[in-house]
């Protein structure tokens, strides 16, 4: 294969999977999560908990911990958000050139990395202290929940 032709494929291939991680990330879906107000998606988390406390048969302080792994888990979703409306002109710019702007792509990917690394050290505590407070039964059915890929959700 030709070199130029070579190169060109790859830049293609490269922009195409930028965008399509971009778009994934700041997308908004008509009545989905992105257009709930903070009431909504606290009444979803809620009910999510509520849910997943009598499937799993939680005591009180079990919910209380997934209470706070949900509400972490929220708050990390905000800050990978932030910004998002600003993904579309980010994108545009780092096309508007005759070249794709590597130094520009590479800046917005090092942001939303850095909103995740920063984030993840709360999560990961939340997760582990919810996960270690369940008993031995409990952990089972969560791994068996995710064993079915985790969203065909909770079967007795």
């Amino acid at each position: 294969m030709k070199p130029w032709i070579k190169r060109t494929l790859i830049g293609v291939f490269g922009a195409s999977l930028l965008i399509g991680g971009l778009s994934a990330c700041s997308h908004r879906m008509h009545g989905g999560w992105g257009n709930m107000t903070e009431a909504e998606q606290a009444k979803w988390r809620e009910r999510m908990v509520d849910r997943a406390s009598s499937k799993l048969d939680l005591d009180a302080a079990q919910k209380a911990k997934l209470t706070v792994l949900a509400d972490t888990l929220s708050a990390q979703r905000k800050v990978m958000v932030a910004g998002g409306g600003e993904a579309l002109p980010a994108m545009k710019a780092v096309l508007a050139g005759s070249q794709f702007d590597r130094n520009r792509a590479q800046a917005l990917v090092d942001a939303k990395t850095a909103a995740l690394r920063e984030a993840s050290p709360a999560v990961i505590a939340a997760a582990a202290d919810f996960y270690d407070s369940l008993k031995p039964e409990q952990q089972q059915k969560v791994r068996g929940y995710l064993e079915r890929g985790g969203h065909h959700g909770w079967r007795g």
